[in-house]
């Protein structure tokens, strides 16, 4: 079981820099290995984004199939997640598709008290009843620190292009994560 305590900064938007809190997260999730590749995943996630702006908060159900290779220290991991996402107004059914690649910044082995390195590629579709079908690309670079057996803080960048089909908006986030494995 992780849990999770996440937060999300604008750094650029509508043509514009700028830092400016967008959210924060409480993420739950408890995963069940089928063998040293494969993996299954339930999460359970709430959202606050009304104490920093007019929008919604959100509750949030995942399901996710994780497969896994570990080559020379690398990790490369193809995640196939489905979400559903309960806001004030809509329910948003959401189908992922995301290649990561992770690595220690020294050695073979990630050990306590090491940094390691993640970045990923992510395919989303939103489906609606109230919107069109959306697109949307992911594209995150990080850096984390092991600090202990069972804890994890993370830092980075994420590059959005939402809306690819609709009226694309790019936007640039500042990531921060702390990462609690029971």
């Amino acid at each position: 079981m992780n849990f999770a305590l996440k937060s999300r900064y604008y750094l650029y938007q509508d043509a514009a820099f700028r830092l400016e809190q967008r959210q924060l997260d409480v993420v739950h999730f408890s995963t069940f290995k089928l063998n040293y590749k494969y993996n299954i995943s339930f999460g359970l996630q709430y959202r606050n984004r009304d104490v920093f702006s007019d929008s919604s908060n959100e509750f949030r159900t995942t399901q996710q199939f994780n497969y896994l290779k570990q080559p020379f220290g690398a990790r490369f991991g193809h995640r196939f997640r489905t979400e559903q996402r309960f806001l004030d107004a809509e329910t948003i059914f959401r189908q992922r598709y995301r290649f990561a690649v992770d690595f220690p910044l020294n050695g073979e082995k990630l050990d306590i008290g090491e940094a390691y390195y993640v970045c990923s590629v992510e395919a989303l579709l939103s489906l609606s009843n109230i919107n069109a079908p959306e697109l949307d690309q992911r594209t995150t670079a990080q850096i984390g620190w092991q600090l202990t057996e069972n804890l994890k803080l993370q830092t980075g960048l994420e590059y959005r292009l939402e809306a690819l089909n609709i009226n694309t908006q790019n936007k640039l986030f500042i990531l921060t994560s702390a990462v609690l494995k029971i």
